[in-house]
């Protein structure tokens, strides 16, 4: 069994099925899964310092009371994931190429995040702390934003996003023309 151990260091597993094991408080420290497959395991109260996910699958993952140090998933699919029970106090991880669906950072605070070039569906930001992230050539469709911190965030290529300026904290943020008129969405304005 590759997680019989509760703590596992410099190791890379490569083409795992983890699917809905139990591996509550496991300790991960600068380990890299790759093609890996969590669908439905959990995870609750495990602890990931300087790991990589690449191309894993992590569909209804439970991450409840999960800690995240400098963490990188690349090319990772993740479906119907809650983020926001995570252990908002160790928070420090970047998402490239991801596809997330269906996923909740609600309530977080993750400043300087990065999900560059990802695809960002129905995914939840409603009163998160995103200050100084990074949404470069994101695809933030029906993705939500309310009551969120987006200070200097960067949406540089980003597109089918719809933000409230008047719900959000966007001084500073960066946007692209012509998806900026996305900050008009919730105004009912027709531009021609």
């Amino acid at each position: 069994m590759p997680f019989s151990s509760p703590i596992l260091e410099r190791q890379e597993f490569v083409k795992l099925s983890a699917a809905g094991q139990d591996l509550r408080r496991k300790e991960f420290s600068a380990c890299a899964f790759k093609q890996c497959d969590f669908s439905a395991a959990d995870l609750s109260h495990a602890r990931f310092v300087d790991c990589r996910f690449s191309a894993c699958s992590l569909a209804n993952t439970k991450f409840d009371h999960a800690r995240f140090q400098g963490v990188l998933f690349e090319d990772c699919k993740l479906v119907g994931v809650s983020f926001s029970r995570a252990d908002a106090s160790f928070m420090n991880w970047s998402f490239e190429r991801c596809k997330l669906q269906l996923c909740s950072f609600g309530g977080l605070k993750m400043p300087h995040s990065r999900f560059n070039g990802s695809v960002l569906r129905d995914t939840d930001f409603v009163n998160a702390d995103l200050r100084e992230a990074s949404f470069i050539d994101c695809d933030l469709a029906a993705s939500k934003f309310h009551h969120s911190g987006l200070e200097k965030a960067d949406f540089s290529g980003a597109r089918n996003y719809a933000i409230d300026p008047v719900n959000n904290r966007v001084r500073g943020a960066k946007f692209s023309v012509p998806d900026v008129l996305g900050l008009l969405a919730g105004f009912g304005i027709e531009v021609g």
